[in-house]
């Protein structure tokens, strides 16, 4: 039996590259990394820079005040640019034949943050303050209550996979016939817990991340928000692959041979019925620590040697966590998108250019490199989180 299509119909995004498709592109094929700032109340005694997001957020409803946080103003923004296509997938399919599944590992954490040192203070907590805003559940509850969507809505955290998952999800649900369209993706945002949590480990740069370095020192951290519509619909830009693993290496450390991470990527082949020499270009996870990136050198030269091109995007905009798989999936549909003739532009790996020499060597994309791919095309995107919950994505033209 055929496969149904699942094509990404439309794309909403906020990250520090900007607000929609066409500002985020033209700074990603740039390799923009000046819109990172500096903040200094994420980590006691520390200014870290990050990729905060810099336009102003639309305000949650009223009527749902209960949902309003950061979190949930990121998401509302990104839904907002995709709002048109989905008030037609709501008319033509049905409020109960649309989904929403999202990933976050921060929800309204920041908002959590404000109301405990509110309570410190006070000795009670912020009337601003609900429970909803924090709760992980409340990512997608908020977009089914605002959208009155009686479809499946849930919301998936495992750790930097959140995202992709999601995705790959949505796919399911479509699959399965119990979704016609679906609204999929994830949001985080920047917070104390967070930086705390990356700075125990000793995980974060003092400066911008510098994957696939002999110099690398950690992450920088960001938020962001991308959703996509995701319809059963042929044509267009379609999610023809999905690997996920769980190898449970350890619960912050990955595989030192990648072998999770190894078989994501095949597993998301064999989904995507095509081989590695089928992949124009693949977005590295690349979070500039030691350890991620020693892994994914070893599991990404295992499978492609030298062929494909790769970058980490994550110089621009930071680790994004939880929303990184599908703010780097987005970044990947906007790469198929913006196909010139016979050839993709590619975002840079943007780095100081000292090679890691223990690393097996990899083909790094450099400002301004085209690959050159027939249509269809396809490209590969990694989101390894903690614990080994790892999940690759194959994007495709369709044929």
């Amino acid at each position: 039996m055929a496969r149904r299509p699942c094509s990404l119909s439309a794309l909403g995004l906020v990250s520090s590259l900007g607000a929609g498709a066409a500002d985020t592109w033209r700074r990603l094929a740039a390799g923009d990394s000046s819109r990172l700032s500096e903040r200094s109340d994420l980590a006691p005694g520390r200014t870290l820079l990050v990729g905060a997001v810099r336009e102003p957020l639309p305000e949650v409803p009223a009527a749902l005040a209960r949902y309003a946080c950061r979190n949930n103003a990121l998401t509302l923004a990104a839904l907002g640019q995709i709002e048109e296509p989905v008030q037609a997938a709501l008319a033509r399919f049905g409020p109960g034949r649309v989904g929403v599944v999202l990933g976050t590992s921060t929800s309204g954490v920041s908002d959590a943050e404000a109301a405990i040192a509110h309570h410190v203070r006070t000795q009670s907590l912020s009337p601003t303050f609900f429970y909803d805003q924090l709760e992980f559940g409340g990512a997608a509850g908020f977009v089914a209550e605002l959208l009155g969507l009686r479809g499946p809505a849930y919301t998936l955290s495992t750790a930097c996979s959140s995202g992709a998952r999601a995705l790959a999800s949505a796919r399911s649900l479509l699959a399965l016939g119990a979704c016609d369209a679906v609204i999929a993706g994830a949001t985080d945002s920047l917070c104390g817990l967070t930086a705390g949590g990356f700075g125990a480990l000793q995980a974060i740069a003092d400066g911008v991340t510098n994957p696939m370095s002999a110099n690398r020192a950690g992450i920088t951290l960001g938020e962001a928000s991308a959703l996509f519509l995701v319809t059963g619909e042929p044509g267009g830009i379609q999610l023809q692959g999905a690997g996920e693993s769980s190898e449970a290496h350890h619960m912050s450390a990955p595989d030192p041979e990648g072998r999770g991470a190894r078989e994501a990527m095949e597993a998301a082949l064999r989904d995507a019925g095509c081989g590695a020499d089928d992949i124009a270009y693949l977005n590295l996870h690349g979070t500039g620590t030691p350890l991620n990136d020693a892994m994914e050198s070893v599991a990404v030269a295992a499978l492609f040697g030298e062929r494909v091109p790769c970058s980490s995007t994550k110089p621009l905009v930071g680790h994004t966590l939880g929303a990184a798989g599908a703010l780097e999936a987005a970044f990947c549909w906007l790469v198929l998108r913006g196909r010139e003739g016979a050839e993709l532009l590619l975002p840079p790996h943007a780095f100081d250019g000292v090679r890691d020499p223990a690393l097996p060597w990899l083909r790094l994309a450099a400002k301004g490199e085209r690959a050159r791919a027939a249509p269809p095309a396809r490209v590969m995107t990694n989101s390894f989180g903690f614990g080994g919950n790892n999940c690759t994505l194959v994007l495709g033209e369709s044929a």
